[in-house]
């Protein structure tokens, strides 16, 4: 799993293109997942998204994906599950602190971002924290929605 991470940090442009054409189908196909129903979506999309993204990025399964914000280098892969950048603990050869032996997730998303169009302005934007409610949850059914449901007035569910 570690070299196939690293190979889609190296290969970050490429990827980025492909999520980007995927996440307009996604979008257009959004009367459709309505029709059926989110609810009975999540179990089958989810299961699909842990198969590709688990075998590209090795994914936690969040729930609230940033890869295209972090160069394709799944910053919950961090042993402390730092979202926002590189802790005070890498290594001067650019491995981790905690697991030596693993290059840091951060020098990882840096290189891929550098390789992304628009990389570097979208990994400095400060990512929300992890909402653990979310995690097992497709992220990309999340995005679906978030592009094409109105969003609700406050105080209405």
């Amino acid at each position: 799993m570690y070299r196939v991470r690293l190979w889609s940090v190296r290969h970050a442009r490429g990827l980025n293109r492909f999520y980007n054409g995927f996440e307009r189908v996604l979008v257009a196909l959004a009367p459709v997942f309505r029709a059926i129903g989110y609810q009975r979506l999540e179990r089958p999309v989810a299961a699909l998204e842990r198969g590709v993204k688990g075998l590209l990025f090795d994914c936690k399964m969040c729930g609230q994906c940033v890869l295209s914000s972090t160069g394709m280098s799944c910053p919950m892969n961090c042993p402390k599950n730092i979202r926002n950048g590189p802790c005070g603990g890498v290594r001067a050869n650019g491995h981790c602190e905690v697991r030596p032996e693993m290059r840091c997730v951060w020098v990882q998303a840096f290189a891929g971002a550098e390789r992304m169009a628009g990389g570097l302005e979208r990994i400095r934007v400060v990512q929300a924290p992890v909402d653990r409610r979310l995690e097992g949850r497709s992220s990309w059914l999340k995005v679906v929605r978030e592009k094409t449901d109105p969003p609700k007035a406050e105080g209405k569910p």
